[in-house]
């Protein structure tokens, strides 16, 4: 991120009042144009929406910078809170009933034009109650995709016909880019709930979930969640590869414009550009944010009566530092809430990364861990003073993400700003960026020797590791508090493989950060593995 004024690193921030350049811009939101389709009753209960509809809404012309002055234009005035009634047939729907509703074919928009892309908006109900308008962009022109019952079929539930225009609540994306030619599009991309969103890379399941925004995460007042309004879907140019899509969302804290390019592949890339309006004073706010799921794996099986050896939708926070040190920190499920903080300058890169890919891993017929995607961030431009930040919550449920991470500015957001950030995603398997030395393959802990000790297992991997034994090489362990005990290295050049062995005694201290890497020659021949261990 950059800041201006004054020039160099951190946020760009301006303030709201300054006078915009795109004039054109301002001219579209000045009010409802002609042509504009007026809002349904259900719809014009609420500010926002209707606001979006005039101003940009059916056959209005559409240029990028409208949705930042939208944006901008919600800032200045007070939080509207947007209605989340439905019909009665949609009230209160159990997972079961919501999935029983099915979008027909005649729902896909541009099935069939061979543009290489396919949307299909996603019905209202169970959690999914908040409202979103879904717009294409064709010939420089916004076209409503208007809601219609006729699109859907209900299962077993008994809905009736005139349900009036209740709009979406997001919409899935397909693509032949991830098929044979020839061969019909398939889901790559999920947009649904909040601010978040959902992609993969070919052959994999959804699992993470990556965040538009993230305001005030664990902390005691409640976490604040801003929410998509509003998409704007341009219409692809056969043979392109990239869809591009823009949405407003909005909070009590902040508004803000979003744009997402997304282009499906081996690794989808997400290219994510967001400015930013804060109503108030934001202290903690997380960009790049991902949720995803850690249950049990080699490092806690504490009271785990599962046939599984391992249950999660990621394993480990990866981390590229400014310094250019590579760090990896094991994920777990703790018993009491967990905060970690990663201070850093101008990050190279960090995500929430599924390491192991092996069936053998997981044993699970049904969900597939090992298809899971990792999520890979890489910041676009200099992001300032800050930390990665990761948030583990106890959990003991699979079906819950109770793992949060993401990249939190030092400085914090001021009321009236226009704040600028700009990243890349990597949807895949392995990230694009990865370490020249040595990575953690598996970690271990179980019963140490004695009282409270506890005896850990780290294994590193890497070509370096697969030749005659390196000179001077030694495994660096600290621990704080505590001490260490029993260190130990075990060579396996066969497999390009070095185990790390050692005890933590952590006395009668309830916390014990640890940091091992290896060395030789006084270098780094590893990235740094960290760890938190609590009773």
């Amino acid at each position: 991120m950059s800041r201006t004024p004054p020039a160099g690193p951190g946020p760009s921030q301006r303030p709201i009042d300054e006078p915009p350049s795109r004039r054109d811009a301002l001219r579209l939101i000045g009010g409802a144009a002609l042509g504009a389709l007026a809002p349904a009753p259900a719809l014009a209960q609420a500010p926002v929406l209707s606001q979006i509809l005039s101003a940009l809404g059916e056959g209005q012309r559409f240029e990028p910078a409208a949705v930042v002055e939208l944006a901008r234009a919600l800032a200045k005035r007070p939080y509207a809170a947007v209605p989340t009634d439905l019909p009665e047939a949609l009230t209160n729907l159990n997972y079961e009933q919501y999935i029983g509703i099915r979008a027909l074919p005649q729902a896909q928009i541009w099935a069939g034009e061979g543009r290489g892309f396919v949307v299909e908006p996603l019905h209202r109900g169970w959690v999914f109650s908040s409202p979103v308008l879904l717009f294409t962009i064709e010939d420089e022109s916004v076209r409503r995709i208007a809601y219609e019952r006729s699109r859907f079929e209900f299962g077993k539930l008994n809905v009736p016909t005139n349900l009036g225009d209740i709009a979406y609540s997001g919409f899935r994306l397909f693509t032949t880019a991830l098929t044979e030619p020839g061969g019909q599009p398939v889901e790559f991309a999920l947009v649904q709930g909040a601010s978040f969103f959902r992609a993969l890379a070919r052959g994999q399941s959804f699992g993470l979930v990556a965040r538009a925004l993230t305001l005030r995460p664990a902390e005691t007042r409640g976490e604040e969640f801003p929410f998509f309004r509003a998409f704007w879907i341009e219409r692809p140019r056969a043979g392109t590869n990239a869809l591009v899509v823009h949405a407003l969302i909005d909070s009590e804290s902040a508004s803000g414009a979003v744009r997402m390019t997304f282009r499906p592949g081996e690794m989808t890339i997400v290219d994510v550009e967001t400015s930013l309006f804060p109503r108030v004073a934001l202290e903690h706010v997380g960009l790049g944010g991902m949720g995803s799921s850690y249950l049990f794996g080699a490092l806690d099986r504490r009271g785990v009566d599962d046939p599984r050896p391992a249950v999660h939708k990621s394993s480990g926070v990866q981390m590229h530092n400014g310094s250019d040190e590579w760090i990896w920190r094991p994920l777990q499920n703790p018993e009491t809430l967990q905060i970690s903080v990663f201070l850093d300058k101008d990050p190279k890169g960090f995500g929430l990364i599924q390491r192991e890919r092996d069936y053998a891993a997981f044993q699970d017929d049904e969900q597939r861990w090992e298809r899971r995607p990792s999520l890979w961030i890489e910041p676009i431009g200099e992001w300032g003073q800050g930390a990665v930040q990761l948030i583990e919550i106890p959990s003991e449920s699979e079906v819950n993400d109770n793992i949060l991470a993401y990249w939190r500015p030092k400085a914090p957001m001021t009321a009236g700003a226009e704040v600028v950030f700009s990243y890349r995603q990597f949807w895949c398997w392995h990230p694009p960026d990865r370490p020249e030395v040595a990575t953690v393959a598996a970690t271990r802990v179980g019963r140490g020797s004695t009282g409270r000790r506890r005896r850990f297992l780290v294994d590193f991997t890497g070509e370096a590791l697969g030749g005659a034994p390196i000179a001077e090489l030694r495994a660096a362990v600290t621990t704080s508090p505590g001490t260490i005990q029993a260190l130990r290295t075990w060579p396996y050049p066969e497999r390009k493989t070095l185990r790390v062995a050692f005890e933590l005694d952590p006395g009668n201290e309830n916390a014990c950060e640890m940091r091992l890497l290896l060395e030789a020659a006084g270098k780094p021949i590893s990235e740094t593995w960290l760890y938190r261990w609590t009773p």
